[in-house]
């Protein structure tokens, strides 16, 4: 008998960034265990593709064109959101870029902005507006953000989107311990080296391929099926006592 704790059957999920990559496998992973998902994207073509990958698993689906790093969009989307579905239980502000710079001394203040405008700045947005909605209607929830090991270990060239990563879970233990006795539990997930449309270019490097697999204990990339998980399991009963963490997948990097 499958453990009960685990039917997401009658909650709504809200994934930012949710038509590709991590986004899509922890949409995927909590559409199958029969949670209804709505995604937030800003490639109208790849969210209509998942919402019809989505759709599959027989539970209600629906798509928003949503800017995270824009707090209009972002108040809109949410109000669209709910309108659709009727509530959210669960939110993953897991929206993201990537940054890059030839080095430290050369990254530029527009190129830092950009970045932190998405990670950080979107996260909050997403999450604030979401604590809102939880803690209006009563009955708690669960936020959960997306971060990096980029976020514990030094990434060079690449300080902003480290950074952008740390504060995620800075922010995080702050709503965990603010807004447990509402009910509403907040996470972060530390994924490692997955293979996705936004570290094709990385990916693509034979030299990064060469260096970096070996320091990767199970020998593999990570994969976006891999969150689906972890998914569940965050926006499920099983976790209502667990708050303020930082949950690490990345098939060992970290530890080796």
């Amino acid at each position: 008998m499958a453990f009960a704790a685990f039917d997401l059957t009658g909650k709504v999920v809200l994934v930012t960034g949710g038509n590709s990559g991590i986004g899509f496998g922890f949409a995927e992973g909590c559409a199958r265990a029969g949670a209804d998902i709505a995604i937030w994207g800003t490639n109208v073509a790849k969210t209509e593709a998942a919402v019809e990958r989505l759709s599959a698993h027989g539970t209600r689906v629906a798509g928003f064109a949503v800017s995270v790093d824009d707090e209009a969009a972002v108040a809109d989307g949410f109000a669209r959101t709910v309108d659709a579905f009727g509530r959210v239980d669960t939110c993953f502000a897991n929206a993201g870029v990537i940054g890059g710079a030839a080095s430290f001394m050369q990254l530029g203040l527009d190129e830092w902005r950009r970045v932190m405008a998405v990670n950080l700045d979107g996260a909050f947005l997403t999450l604030r507006e979401a604590a809102r909605h939880m803690t209006l209607r009563g009955g708690g929830g669960s936020l959960v953000v997306t971060a990096s090991v980029a976020g514990l270990e030094g990434a060079a060239r690449s300080e902003h989107y480290g950074a952008s990563k740390g504060a995620v879970v800075s922010m995080m233990r702050g709503i965990a311990a603010e807004l447990g006795r509402d009910g509403v539990r907040c996470n972060a997930v530390l994924p490692g080296w997955v293979e996705s449309d936004m570290t094709g270019a990385i990916f693509a490097n034979p030299r990064f391929q060469d260096k970096v697999l070996p320091r990767v204990p199970v020998r593999r990339w990570g994969r976006p099926e891999d969150f689906a998980g972890i998914a569940i399991y965050l926006a499920s009963d099983a976790s209502s006592f667990h708050t303020g963490d930082c949950i690490v997948i990345d098939g060992g990097y970290t530890i080796f």
